[in-house]
């Protein structure tokens, strides 16, 4: 059985309480047969951008928590000019025994403060010029919008009781991603590449 109405913790809440943000709630985490959602709310806008990061260009040390299009909470849009990194969003996870099983948000829908979250995060000339009909489109006036995608194949192998989510997918990877029904990876032609221009770049250093 699970606890009705389902506990609702901001990102804070579950950070400081359980240590991540993906808290399992059950009292006994043993029994299989035990289940508790919750929702986790609150989660910022913002983390400190890595080299790793897409978004990484311009000098700027901000990354999409989420992802670039996640509206800031009403309350904090002052903030973004101020300090950024305490900016809460509107992004939504749904857990079930410590397990992300949905995830969404919802979506930005005024020109402005989506510019000013492109700024943010780095964007230089060509890549806002990439969006621009995306911000015209905004400058027409769309109606607040959101959802929810939920991992049905994470939800299953949990009421199953199966360790791993492979069990439950049809057609799964392997363990090294490989997908044998598909015989993938595999390679690419030449003229593969240069339809898509792409350019494969091989380090001559690790081949000697």
């Amino acid at each position: 059985m699970t606890k009705t109405p389902w506990p609702r913790l901001t990102y804070d809440q579950a950070m400081k309480e359980y240590g991540n943000d993906k808290p399992d709630l059950r009292k006994n985490k043993k029994d299989k047969n035990e289940l508790a959602f919750c929702w986790v709310l609150d989660f910022p806008l913002f983390t400190k951008q890595t080299k790793e990061d897409f978004f990484h260009g311009a000098g700027k040390k901000l990354a999409p928590s989420h992802h670039m299009f996640t509206a800031p909470k009403e309350e904090d849009i002052k903030l973004l000019d101020k300090d950024p990194l305490k900016v809460k969003s509107y992004q939504h996870d749904m857990v079930l025994n410590g397990v992300e099983i949905g995830g969404g948000s919802i979506r930005i829908h005024d020109p402005k403060i989506q510019k000013k979250i492109f700024e943010l995060i780095g964007f230089n000339k060509k890549q806002k010029e990439q969006f621009s009909h995306f911000l015209s489109a905004l400058e027409y006036g769309v109606p607040p919008h959101g959802g929810i995608a939920p991992g049905i194949d994470r939800l299953v192998r949990i009421l199953l009781g199966e360790d791993n989510i492979r069990e439950v997918i049809a057609f799964p990877m392997t363990g090294e991603t490989k997908d044998l029904m598909m015989g993938a990876p595999s390679e690419v032609s030449d003229e593969q590449l240069k339809e898509l221009h792409i350019k494969i770049i091989t380090d001559d250093a690790s081949q000697k």
